[in-house]
Order: structure tokens, then sequence, then C-alpha cells
């Protein structure tokens, strides 16, 4: 077996995976994902915001004296969508290049494409799914972004498309109340229908079996849907919602006030701010899934682009 490390840094979060690789086959050695919002402001300003790239760099050194604990021989970092949309990204990289290569020399953030992001988080999260349940939709919402795609097998992508919006964006866009007002949520109902309608253009969903959503916004509704009191990865991984029972969830989150949402048990801090922006997202995903496919329910994979990072360097 060959030891790889994936690591995948987003606009709300980054997110280390250190695995065993033998052939298409993952084993967890460890997995984590930190809260550190490097992309905040970006969407306004158009830069990272100094302590924004304080809190990854903290982050990072954790992660790199982890990689150095389980001998990792190689690792992959990469960097989505605040990082495609900051004009000072050049300070993010020496940073990263800093860090890593102190650990394995020549080893820097790579930014990859919104295309690249959609078949990552695709491979990672179809590998392990029954394929009587394709073509299948993947849904990864993100912080800044998120990627749609369509397809059959990890190696069949039929299309796919990254949409710009995610909970952190929408939020910092429109969700300005504590609870938001009648208002902001409409306007954000509107951002979001319209880069849909650009997306499903692109990608022909009403072929779809399956709906696959990931990352935290998609994990947290599926624990708060089973009425969970605490955060558990293992009873989340391939759990899967109807589509009611998810809209009524999403309903219930969007009129809370941040004090609600705290005191959820399998909330975590550091996504009680925007999660009301993501569940937006997800209801419009709901309607057009519907509306489109006939698709009744969620299935929600804690795999996801994390395992596609360390599947392309295997």
């Amino acid at each position: 077996m060959t030891r790889l490390a994936g690591i995948d840094c987003g606009t709300n979060s980054i997110r280390l995976l250190i695995a065993d690789v033998e052939g298409e086959r993952l084993c967890d050695v460890h997995r984590e994902m930190r809260i550190v919002r490097l992309g905040q402001g970006v969407d306004a300003i158009g830069e990272f915001a100094p302590e924004a790239i304080a809190r990854t760099r903290a982050a990072l050194v954790d992660y790199a004296d982890l990689l150095r604990l389980h001998d990792v021989q190689r690792v992959r970092m990469v960097a989505t969508s605040a990082t495609r949309d900051a004009a000072n990204r050049d300070l993010f990289f020496a940073m990263t290049a800093d860090v890593l290569g102190a650990v394995i020399p020549g080893s820097v953030a790579e930014v990859i494409t919104g295309d690249e992001e959609a078949a990552l988080s695709f491979r990672g999260a179809v590998g392990e799914l029954d394929g009587a349940g394709a073509p299948f939709v993947v849904v990864d919402l993100g912080g800044g972004s998120t990627e749609i795609v369509l397809g059959k097998a990890a190696d069949e992508i039929v299309a796919g498309y990254s949409a710009d919006i995610g909970c952190v964006r929408l939020t910092e866009r429109c969700l300005h109340s504590d609870p938001p007002s009648p208002e902001e949520v409409a306007a954000a109902r509107a951002v979001v229908r319209e880069r849909l309608d650009v997306a499903l253009r692109t990608v022909p969903v009403a072929g779809a079996r399956t709906w696959v959503g990931l990352a935290g916004t998609m994990t947290t509704l599926s624990a708060l849907a089973h009425g969970l009191t605490r955060y558990d990865a293992a009873l989340i991984h391939l759990s899967r919602v109807p589509l009611d029972e998810l809209v009524e969830v999403c309903d219930r989150l969007i009129g809370m006030t941040r004090g609600e949402r705290a005191a959820l048990g399998p909330m975590h801090e550091g996504r009680v701010d925007v999660i009301g922006g993501g569940a937006i997202v997800v209801q419009e995903l709901a309607r057009e899934l519907c509306s489109r496919a006939g698709i009744s329910e969620l299935v929600v994979s804690e795999h996801d682009i994390l395992d596609g990072i360390v599947l392309s360097i295997a």
C-alpha cells in the first residue's frame, strides 16, 4: 500500500485526508476538517483578508505535523472557489509552499478549475455506490461554489458545472439580518434560481436516478433530519432523506436565529452563520430535481472531493 494525503482548501473550510491506497480502494488513516473561512469578504472585495490567511496557515501547520507523524509519501493540496476569485492569491501560494514544502519538498497548493473540482468530487462520491442507482447527480455544496455533476460511474461523467453560489457567498451577499428577513430570503432565492437555471442547461439532470449530496451543509441537514443529538459521520454516511423532510429541515434553519442554530447538537460552530444560505441552495436544488427528474430523496455521502484528490495521485 501507498500512504498519500489530500488537502481541500475551500471558501469555508480546510480538510485533510490521509489514506493508504491500494488500486482504487482507500483505507482512511486520518480525516479531519477545520473551519477557517478563507473566503471571508472575497465576494465583496476580491482579496483574501490577512486574518483569513493566518487562520488557514495555523490549520495547515497542524496538518503538516500530521503528514510527518503518519509518514505520508505524497500530498496534493487543491484550492477552489475563493482562491479562484482572490486577486492576492500569490500570498496564499507562498504560505502553502512554506508550510508544505518543509514536509514534502516542492509541495504547494494548486488552484483547480470548477470543472476539475466537479470531476474530483464525483469520483470521490460514487466509488462505493451501487451502480444500480446510476445515473447519479452529485452536488458538492461549498462555501463559494456548488458543483453539479451527472455521471454513470467514477470514470464516466456525462456533464458538470460549477455554479457561483455557496453558503458563504450567498450569506455575505443577501442574508444580513438575524434571522434573515423575508425580503433577504427572497433575494437569495432569486440569486440561486438564476445560477441554477444556467447550470441545469449544461447538466441534463432529467436522466438522473439518484441525487448524492456532499459537504458540510448536506451532512448537517441529514444529521438534523435524522434527529441526531451530535454529529456522527458513520451514521450520516450514505444516509437517505426524503425531500419533504429535507425541505422542512431547511425551512426551520432559514427561519432560526444564529443562537437557535448554534444550540443544535450536530451543528459545527463554523457553520452557524452560513448554513441558512446553504439551506436555500438545497431547497432550490430539491425543487428542480423533483420537477425535472422525479427524484424523491437525497443520499448524503461523507466521501467527496478529498477522496477524489487522493485517488488522483494514487
